[in-house]
């Protein structure tokens, strides 16, 4: 399980740009962090250094006393902006394939739907679903199969006010029980967090 979060001046490089440099972070479990800074200033490029898909051009990631490949390879999840989901699959196949790559099961998918109201959906194509029923099934593999650290990529960006506020919940219960968040945002996150500008 992973317990901290630690950034060591860490600098990004993307197409021949310097994004940031310098950047230092130090998360514990329970903590919240939102990225904040103007489009293009390197908040997604930051979380998926952290999950080991950018390289960094300096400083050190450490997940602390967990060894990177470890938590990267299960102790992480990464919900990018775009959803990355297959339009031609339906809703359970979907959650079910997200949910047993990321070591959960079936009876989780099945639990994870019903906590997302999705239960009445499975049977639909994801070509089908609404922005904010995709977005809701993505979240979904954050329960299906619980990770320590949670990387979230505008997470509340098509959901409604009574969903939003149903995800900070969740949310709120994932640091309640040790987990951590690094969330990139331009709307505050409906809970407590630190808040860390890229590009400031």
């Amino acid at each position: 399980m992973i317990a901290a979060l630690e950034l060591r001046d860490i600098a990004v490089r993307r197409g021949g740009r310097s994004l940031f440099s310098g950047l230092s972070l130090c998360l514990a479990a329970g903590e919240a962090c939102a990225l904040t800074g103007a489009n293009g200033a390197g908040k997604t490029s930051l979380l998926r250094a952290v999950a080991g898909l950018v390289p960094l051009e300096d400083g050190e990631i450490g997940f602390g006393d967990v060894e990177a490949d470890e938590a990267r390879g299960g102790g992480l999840h990464l919900i990018g902006h775009q959803d990355g989901l297959k339009p031609a699959r339906t809703t359970a196949e979907e959650l079910n394939f997200w949910s047993i790559w990321s070591g959960g099961d079936t009876a989780s998918a099945q639990a994870a739907a019903e906590a997302l109201d999705l239960t009445g959906l499975l049977g639909l194509e994801v070509r089908r679903l609404s922005a904010g029923q995709r977005r809701r099934l993505a979240l979904a593999r954050l329960l299906a199969a619980p990770r320590s650290l949670w990387l979230l990529d505008e997470p509340l960006s098509p959901l409604d006010a009574g969903w939003r506020a149903r995800f900070g919940a969740m949310m709120q219960a994932h640091l309640a029980g040790g987990g951590l968040i690094l969330a990139a945002v331009h709307d505050p996150l409906p809970i407590a967090a630190r808040s860390l500008e890229i590009g400031a």
